[in-house]
């Protein structure tokens, strides 16, 4: 899907959808419970689809309602399984050491850049603790043997990921096991809603074990919140003078993305912003930056192993709408310009097309972006959203 925005202002209220990252986690705790789960979950995505296809594959029944989904904890574990991630790298990264801890020998599927994305450390922790991993094809990931208890030891520098999964694995194990994270810590806040989560299901994670009893016990219902990452791209839109407002976000969560409240407003000045604990929002942030005052964006090399080299695509993206970009391996620097018209690659990297979206609504012309539909990998909504609001776009057949 190819498509051409004419530019206009965009006006109205949004309501925030529901948090991937914590849908993917209530998910994999209640397959795991020891009683049903109602998830509160009006809105659903690729990447919570791809979860909960692979909780389906280890014998979870896991039914789409009206308003989110009714799952059934898995009664009895199949002793080989096939499990497509698609693109998801959540769903990879925590399934991974889930089938790792159980003794399930499984095969995942994976598509788009997946396979290209890193698994080390993470990779050769599970291999020390147990299991044997190989990669048949390209596309493909061979997982057979079982972790033993002990001490697990990752690094916190690659993906908090990693380290989400090695909790979800430790909770599941039988045994007495410890997790210890080395060195920075990169997007904290993901692994302290991996915290929440699992005590809403009666866990309590002390920083390196659980304390107690490891069973997960399900809460009856949850309502997931709203997402802070894909709202960003609006609170950016009302920050670039759309008359936009994103209800059903709240000031509490867990998610580091919540930062968004206030670095979209902070971006009417030169200001210097660490991708640390926010990675997904540097695409839409930079789209803010360079149609005002410009901003520096440090620590975020790990960009370049996402969806897409999300330095460079940023940088190609914003060089085309004609702002100027300084780039490092671990920096950019984005100048202020008056945006054009343009054509711009998504990548087939959804952030990008949002963030691209949200740009054309201080264009002075056309903006046509390709591949739009990867925005279902986490956003399906955003077009129809998009034009409820006032946007306006032609789908065209290149």
């Amino acid at each position: 899907m190819d498509i051409t925005i004419y530019p206009r202002k965009l006006q109205g209220i949004v309501q925030a959808i529901p948090s991937k990252s914590q849908a993917h986690r209530i998910l994999i705790c209640a397959a795991f419970a020891e009683n049903p789960t109602k998830m509160i979950c009006p809105a659903t995505n690729q990447d919570i689809e791809a979860t909960a296809d692979c909780l389906r594959a280890l014998g979870a029944h896991i039914v789409r309602t009206s308003n989110g989904y009714d799952i059934f904890p898995i009664q009895s574990l199949p002793k080989k399984a096939t499990l497509d991630c698609r693109e998801s790298g959540s769903t990879l990264r925590f399934m991974l050491p889930i089938c790792a801890a159980l003794g399930v020998d499984t095969t995942f599927q994976m598509s788009g850049r997946l396979p290209s994305r890193p698994l080390s450390p993470l990779w050769e922790e599970l291999e020390r603790m147990g299991c044997q991993l190989s990669r048949p094809t390209e596309n493909t990931i061979l997982c057979q043997g079982k972790l033993h208890s002990g001490i697990f030891t990752i690094d916190g520098g690659v993906s908090s990921q990693f380290i989400t999964g090695l909790m979800f694995a430790l909770a599941l194990m039988c045994g007495n096991s410890t997790l210890y994270v080395t060195g920075n810590i990169e997007s904290k806040p993901y692994i302290d809603m991996t915290e929440q989560v699992l005590a809403m299901f009666g866990l309590s994670f002390n920083g390196s074990q659980f304390v107690g009893n490891n069973k997960l016990r399900s809460p009856g219902e949850i309502v997931v919140e709203g997402d802070w990452s894909n709202g960003a791209f609006f609170l950016a839109a009302k920050a670039l003078g759309n008359d936009v407002e994103v209800s059903g976000l709240s000031s509490d969560s867990r998610q580091g993305d919540r930062a968004a409240a206030q670095l979209t407003k902070s971006l009417s000045q030169n200001i210097t912003v660490c991708g640390k604990d926010i990675p997904d929002l540097i695409p839409i942030l930079a789209v803010t930056a360079g149609a005002q005052n410009g901003a520096v964006f440090e620590n975020i090399a790990r960009l370049r192993l996402k969806e897409s080299d999300r330095v460079q695509a940023v940088a190609e993206m914003l060089t085309n709408f004609g702002a100027q970009v300084q780039v490092s391996e671990d920096s950019m620097t984005v100048f202020p310009a008056r945006f054009k018209g343009c054509i711009i690659d998504s990548k087939n990297d959804h952030r990008i097309a949002m963030s691209a979206a949200i740009a054309s609504t201080v264009a002075d012309g056309p903006v046509s972006i390709l591949n739009a539909q990867c925005v279902s990998k986490s956003y399906p909504q955003f077009w129809s959203e998009f034009t409820r609001l006032g946007g306006y776009y032609e789908q065209y057949i290149r």
